[in-house]
């Protein structure tokens, strides 16, 4: 391991994360009896212009008189390009702060961009006098927040997550989309022709380079990473699909847009009970082997080591979580 310590944001369980329009207030008691890990009240895309001021309202009310029970509770502000963002941050933090774990920030382009919430979230903090300090969520949805990920990632204490967003990143990239978070069959390759001269054609995952490259800076950097939205809840195979791929990368969770979404994510970001014994009988078995003055032993026909603790004990630390939830 490297000399550098790596400081871990606070462990939160984040399987699945429901999004709801903070101009619905109507939503928002059944958001609160599901099944979602966390959820984010929208102030951005989902809310028109003329609708930002009474949603801003309703969430503040519904933060304060709603019991959210053990829910972390987030809310999404508009971009720092926008005049609505400071009222955003202003009127929320200050009128219904005890409630709030997060701020989601959209379309974060540069660490100086984190640099501005904060500063403005911590002068709320200590005039209020509130003693629990707010988190921050990043939704990465543009080539440039992209190309600063990394500073992105170690721009704050607060920093607790990385989102990919996919449909504004596709727009800033200029990809070629069917749908938020979809596949497309051009991105594909052809192969050789066969004896018969046929030829197979095998789809890509068009989304994988940017998937990993925010999962590498989140997790050199303590935070959580997350797979933003997939928008064809019609899908259900398609959803499980996309979320299966990001937690093969290394996601701890996948956006809900949809309540029918919220019970696939959970299934798929939770270990299964299979893993789960696995891993704890690998701790077992590297007890017993340390206590021989052993580093490595054989389970079931394989090596194990000391990496392999490291991999049992996420396993085991995230049942446990789920199971205290």
């Amino acid at each position: 391991m490297s000399f550098h310590t790596i400081e871990q944001a606070p462990a939160r369980l984040n399987r699945s994360e429901l999004a709801v329009p903070g101009s619905a207030p109507q939503m928002f008691e059944k958001a609160a009896q599901s099944e979602a890990d966390v959820i984010f009240l929208d102030l951005e895309d989902a809310v028109a212009p003329d609708d930002k001021a009474q949603a801003r309202k309703n969430i503040i009310k519904a933060l304060n008189e709603i019991d959210w029970g053990k829910k972390t509770m987030s809310v999404r502000i508009n971009g720092l390009d926008t005049h609505y963002m400071y009222r955003d941050v202003v009127d929320v933090v200050e009128q219904a702060g005890a409630r709030l774990d997060l701020i989601m920030i959209p379309k974060v382009g540069t660490a100086a961009d984190v640099y501005a919430v904060d500063m403005m979230v911590t002068q709320i903090e200590d005039a209020k006098g509130y003693k629990k300090r707010i988190g921050f969520e990043h939704i990465i949805e543009t080539a440039l927040g992209m190309q600063n990920v990394s500073e992105i990632a170690a721009a704050s204490k607060r920093n607790e997550s990385l989102h990919f967003g996919v449909a504004d990143y596709a727009a800033s990239t200029r990809a070629r989309t069917t749908i938020i978070g979809g596949v497309n069959p051009d991105y594909a390759v052809l192969t050789d022709p066969l004896d018969d001269a046929t030829r197979a054609v095998h789809w890509g995952d068009m989304w994988h380079y940017a998937l990993a490259r925010m999962v590498v800076a989140a997790r050199a950097n303590g935070l959580r990473p997350v797979d933003g939205p997939f928008g064809d809840f019609s899908d259900p195979e398609g959803y499980k699909a996309a979320a299966k791929r990001a937690a093969v990368l290394g996601c701890e969770g996948k956006w809900a847009i949809h309540p029918s979404q919220i019970a696939m994510a959970n299934e798929v970001m939770s270990p299964s009970e299979k893993e789960v014994t696995r891993a704890r009988r690998i701790l077992d078995a590297m007890a017993e082997a340390a206590s021989q003055g052993k580093g490595a032993v054989s389970l079931d026909g394989r090596l194990i080591d000391y990496a392999s603790i490291r991999q049992a004990e996420v396993l085991v630390e995230k049942a446990r979580q789920i199971a205290g939830a």
